[in-house]
């Protein structure tokens, strides 16, 4: 017989009102009304047998490196993958499988120390695999769909774990067509070879270029909106000098304008009006409606 999510945190396998904000890079947000820290893919039977006696939403949190959460916090269930998921296999065949908690950076050197190359670009995305999967992750002219040979993937409202081409994933400009309720768990990309001396020249490059163009030691989460086509969404926003532009605790950086920045002290709530005053000016002054690569989760005023 199936157990609520309710019954699974009287048993310990889920916690509540666990805060959330640590989680991010943001450092904000509230508590989530349940959370799991997945250690086996076993549990996530129960946890979808139990979603289906007790419908919540479900948010995965991955490296928290383009979520906000509301300061009330995430009122579903938050589920994040545990170290558990962090191994890297290279295949002979040019083939390198990886879980979905492994960090992107960590994948494209120790790809380069195999002499594997292609995911250079990962360098510079601090996200994971399965956040890169389901958000085609990109940068210096990659994508990850480029590279994307298959993915497993396990359905929360089957129940069950099936594996999926990228050409199923139907990837475009940051996005894919998976769900909520589906959980990236592994990934399988191709290589080509490369000298590690040519591949560690690739990551200094990379890093090199995001040190320089990049707000680093702030609280932020990345690019805040998606490039439109043909432009950038960092430019059309410093054009308008909405560089420093603050909310409350929350300012566009003057470094980068399509990265925002939390104040220690800041609230959520601020990142939120924020962005939607940004985009509102914007949207009223060159007719483009820019398009969140940020996700909020919670509720917001």
């Amino acid at each position: 017989m199936s157990q609520t999510l309710s019954e699974l945190a009287e048993e310990g396998l889920i916690e509540t009102g666990v805060v959330l904000g640590s989680l991010t890079t943001y450092k904000l947000g509230g508590p989530a009304r349940f959370y799991l820290e997945l250690k086996d893919e076993n549990a996530l039977v129960r946890i979808a047998l139990a979603l289906g006696e007790e419908p919540v939403e479900v948010l995965i949190i991955g490296r928290g490196s383009n979520l906000v959460i509301s300061d009330a916090g995430w009122p579903g269930l938050a589920i994040r993958f545990g170290a558990e998921f962090s191994n890297i296999e290279f295949g002979a065949d040019g083939v390198v499988s990886a879980a979905t908690a492994v960090p992107l950076p960590r994948l494209a050197r120790e790809s380069v120390k195999q002499e594997r190359g292609g995911l250079e670009f990962f360098v510079g995305i601090p996200g994971s695999v399965g956040g890169a999967v389901r958000m085609n992750a990109g940068g210096h002219g990659s994508e990850t769909a480029e590279w994307l040979i298959r993915a497993r993937v396990f359905d929360l409202s089957a129940a069950e774990s099936r594996e999926v081409t990228a050409a199923d994933l139907d990837m475009s400009y940051r996005s894919s067509s998976l769900t909520a309720d589906q959980l990236v768990l592994s990934a399988d990309f191709r290589t080509e070879p490369i000298s590690r001396a040519a591949g560690e020249g690739l990551l200094r490059e990379i890093t090199q270029w995001r040190r320089a163009h990049q707000p680093g030691g702030t609280h932020n989460a990345g690019s805040v909106f998606r490039n439109p086509p043909g432009d950038a969404a960092g430019r059309i926003i410093d054009e308008l000098g909405l560089k420093g532009f603050r909310v409350g605790g929350a300012a566009v950086s003057k470094k980068h304008a399509n990265f925002f920045e939390a104040d220690p002290g800041a609230k959520a709530q601020d990142v939120y009006e924020l962005v939607s005053e940004v985009r509102r000016r914007v949207e009223d002054k060159t007719g483009i409606a820019l398009q969140l690569e940020l996700q909020f989760a919670g509720v917001f005023e």
